[in-house]
């Protein structure tokens, strides 16, 4: 599982000119899934994404998670994380999950989240979406679960 991880000072995401997903200060999280990803990974991912000490104390240091801080999330569900470019000019998705498995690890995910006390908001699966982010910093995080644990 692969996750491009945002601080931003909001986002928001929009299908069809209809707002499905919007934030204030917090995280933006594009989320990919691999074939071989499981309910482990999404657990594991969602509480390194809360956990991530990427916001500012007093001091002005990098020192604070979101939960320290009260920020939302933004998930975002993103297939083209697992396109491997290794090869020619255009994209293989071969270690991409399925759509019916990917969407139940990505809502797997986002209930992680919810669990640990986030304020979740999602874009919609399989939908073509239109994302919006102030990104505050910059601050991007690449988190994959197979280098993570």
């Amino acid at each position: 599982m692969r996750a491009v991880v945002q601080r931003v000072k909001r986002a928001s995401v929009t299908v069809a000119n209809e707002v499905t997903g919007e934030i204030g200060p917090g995280i933006l999280v594009l989320l990919g899934v691999a074939g071989r990803d499981s309910e482990q990974d999404a657990e594991y991912l969602a509480g390194k994404v809360f956990n991530l000490r990427i916001f500012e104390d007093a001091a002005d240091k990098m020192n604070l998670s979101l939960g320290e801080t009260g920020g939302a999330i933004l998930v975002v569900s993103q297939f083209t994380l697992h396109g491997d470019c290794r090869k020619g000019r255009r994209p293989s998705y071969n270690d991409a999950a399925s759509p019916i498995m990917a969407e139940r690890l990505y809502e797997y995910f986002v209930s992680a989240l919810q669990r640990l006390g986030a304020p979740v908001a999602t874009g919609r699966f399989q939908a073509m979406m239109e994302v919006s982010l102030l990104n505050d910093g910059p601050v991007t995080i690449l988190l994959d679960s197979e280098k993570l644990f």
